[in-house]
């Protein structure tokens, strides 16, 4: 071997080597024990950190176990619709972590937006993608009326209350006697208690113990070999980026995974539609619903309404949506506020790229990872799919409701 080649060889053992200490640097990184302050933030994340649920003074049966019974039978009934063949499951399906899997919600008709998870929604103060809702028992009372959902009116679904003896039975019980159906603000009042049932079984849906939790537990525990058992290497490198360079914890915080805040991420508009507006309109439409926390049909005495009170309005609303949770993302594709994404990688390359938004300002900065990388992030919040917390009773529809069926309207 010439001299020149002896020189020439060296060279690449030095660089082969070089390159393989950093890698092995890197991948040692990716794996050392976590440090304290990112324990802090993995314990936030923890369910074990989910507090008790929050109370609504809106609503005095809240945490009524009657009313919640009430509010099942009332959630699984097709009477409640106008042609007798839609409930809130038909959206919310238990099986599917109480979405659809469509790109939009479809009963009578199509919905405008993307079925999102009723699972832990009871954290939020907003509903809804553009939190045009302020309580859960107001939320329930709009698909009732929808054209596209129920089709249904208040004072029909008042009178179904009225006439079926199971139902006038149960709310008479909860509520008190039922008052003259002539009356508009009676018909308002007992319908929004009807929403204020529903709302008690909404509650009852949260979400249950996961992987990651698990994980967690492990960690704070300094248990290792636990770690091993629960996550694999790329499981364990997809959480770093989550909480790290990806920066995901910005919006998506806390045991639930969301901030319950509103922003413009760039998604591109349904198409043939124009871009959704979001936030910025329904910021105006809660403040003007007659069903809202200072409205005559809250509970709350008090009109303690500090969400609403100093909601945030600006520009800056305009195309935003609720940070939705991303507990059991498995299996409640497609995506975002209209369904128009596929499937999490695709969510994943979105924010990868983080494209100018069509409408607004889009907050997202582009992650700028490699392949690997965004597959290790997807496999990690896949370890986020979990069964509910709530007992299997409360995920089916109760035996005592009728089969009767109302006919459809002429």
């Amino acid at each position: 071997m010439t001299t020149r080649c002896a020189r020439y060889v060296a060279v690449l053992v030095v660089v082969a080597a070089v390159l393989a200490g950093i890698v092995w640097q890197q991948r040692n990184a990716e794996l050392a024990p976590w440090s304290g302050a990112e324990i802090v933030i993995l314990n936030s994340l923890s369910i074990d950190a989910l507090p008790p649920l929050p109370p609504d003074p809106s609503n005095s049966v809240a945490n009524n176990p009657e009313a919640a019974r009430l509010g099942q039978r009332l959630f699984f009934d097709v009477r409640l619709s106008r042609t007798g063949a839609v409930s809130c499951s038909t959206c919310h399906q238990p099986e599917r972590r109480f979405t659809d899997g469509l790109p939009k919600a479809v009963a009578i008709g199509t919905s405008k937006r993307n079925t999102p998870s009723i699972v832990g929604v009871a954290y939020s103060p907003w509903l809804y993608w553009d939190g045009r809702k302020d309580s859960l028992w107001s939320q329930s009372l709009s698909p009732l009326e929808d054209p596209n959902e129920h089709g249904s009116n208040r004072v029909e679904i008042v009178e179904l209350i009225s006439t079926d003896g199971g139902y006038s039975a149960a709310y008479q019980s909860i509520f008190g006697t039922l008052p003259a159906r002539s009356n508009p603000v009676a018909i308002n009042r007992t319908f929004a208690n009807i929403g204020k049932a529903i709302a008690a079984y909404e509650r009852m849906l949260v979400p249950g113990r996961s992987r990651f939790d698990d994980y967690v537990t492990a960690v704070i525990a300094r248990d290792t070999e636990m770690q091993a058992v629960v996550f694999d290497d790329d499981e364990v490198r997809g959480l770093r980026l989550f909480i790290g360079k990806a920066n995901c914890t910005q919006c998506h915080n806390g045991p639930l995974f969301t901030n319950n805040e509103f922003h413009n991420t760039g998604v591109i508009a349904f198409p043939g539609e124009v871009p959704d507006k979001g936030r910025a309109v329904g910021v105006r439409e809660v403040v003007a619903d007659i069903f809202n926390c200072t409205g005559a049909y809250s509970d709350d005495r008090n009109r303690d309404c500090t969400e609403l009170d100093f909601v945030r309005t600006g520009p800056e609303l305009i195309g935003a949506v609720r940070t939705p949770s991303l507990r059991n993302l498995e299996g409640t594709g497609p995506f975002m506020h209209k369904g128009q994404i596929a499937t999490l990688q695709e969510v994943l390359d979105h924010y990868n790229a983080a494209p100018l938004a069509m409408i607004g300002h889009n907050e997202a900065k582009p992650l700028k990872l490699s392949r690997r990388e965004l597959r290790q992030l997807e496999v990690f919040l896949r370890t986020l799919d979990a069964p509910l917390a709530t007992t299997e009773e409360w995920l089916r529809p109760p035996d005592q409701i009728t089969t009767q069926v109302r006919l459809p309207r002429r």
